[in-house]
């Protein structure tokens, strides 16, 4: 099992500014945590990639059930005032939760059997 990685007390303050009061600034969030102005944002952030998406990946999860109330709420009040606007973010919310679209196709025939042939290969010699 790996074990959970330590974090200074500067990572930590950012991590927890950058999704929080920084709400995704990663300058503010640097600001917050008591990083010096030299410090440049991608020599933070190189190090906190990972634990970075992680979080921002949670709080999508965490606003997906906001997302779907969204879409129900268009449906009760169609004409509400940024309606479209509402219905497309909270799509993309939830594809980014994996919560798509389901998609179906519906194949008929009349008559005889019907049967799915792989790729036709082209004969090439050796």
């Amino acid at each position: 099992m790996d074990t959970p990685r330590k974090y200074t007390d500067k990572q930590e303050a950012f991590l927890n500014a950058l999704m929080g009061e920084a709400r995704g600034n990663i300058r503010a969030a640097m600001r917050q945590a008591g990083y010096s102005n030299s410090v440049k944002t991608s020599e933070v952030v190189s190090s906190l990639r990972d634990e970075i998406i992680d979080r921002a990946s949670m709080m999508l999860a965490m606003n997906a059930p906001k997302a779907a109330f969204g879409i129900v709420d268009v449906l009760d009040d169609p004409s509400a005032l940024g309606a479209r606007n509402a219905i497309s973010a909270a799509r993309e919310v939830l594809d980014r939760t994996g919560l798509v679209k389901k998609e179906q196709i519906q194949v008929e025939t009349k008559g005889g059997g019907m049967f799915v042939l792989p790729p036709k290969q082209d004969d090439v010699e050796q």
